[in-house]
């Protein structure tokens, strides 16, 4: 049983590390990036990524909760899915 919540603690707090890293990255990058890459925008994925931060902060029970998880998959749809694109868009493209 003690195996069970240090993985479930674990998932959790790695949890929290995503889901404010998502929200910090989507406020420190330019508005009209998100537009370019055809996402939503900037105000949208901040408000996305911080209501999927607080959730992970807010649900102490961790990874048994399904609101749990969907705060965790808003972080990773921006950082799997939306954070490349930005990135593209800010770089420019090598050709």
């Amino acid at each position: 049983m003690l195996l069970a919540y240090v993985i479930v603690t674990a998932l959790w707090i790695a949890g929290i590390v995503v889901g404010v890293y998502a929200f910090g990255h989507a406020a420190m990058q330019r508005a009209d990036a998100f537009t370019a890459a055809d996402k939503l925008s900037k105000p949208a994925w901040l408000g996305i990524t911080g209501a999927g931060a607080l959730v992970l902060i807010l649900m102490r029970g961790g990874p048994m909760t399904i609101i749990w998880v969907a705060g965790l998959v808003a972080a990773l749809v921006y950082i799997v899915d939306v954070r490349p694109k930005v990135l593209e868009v800010q770089k420019g493209s090598p050709w």
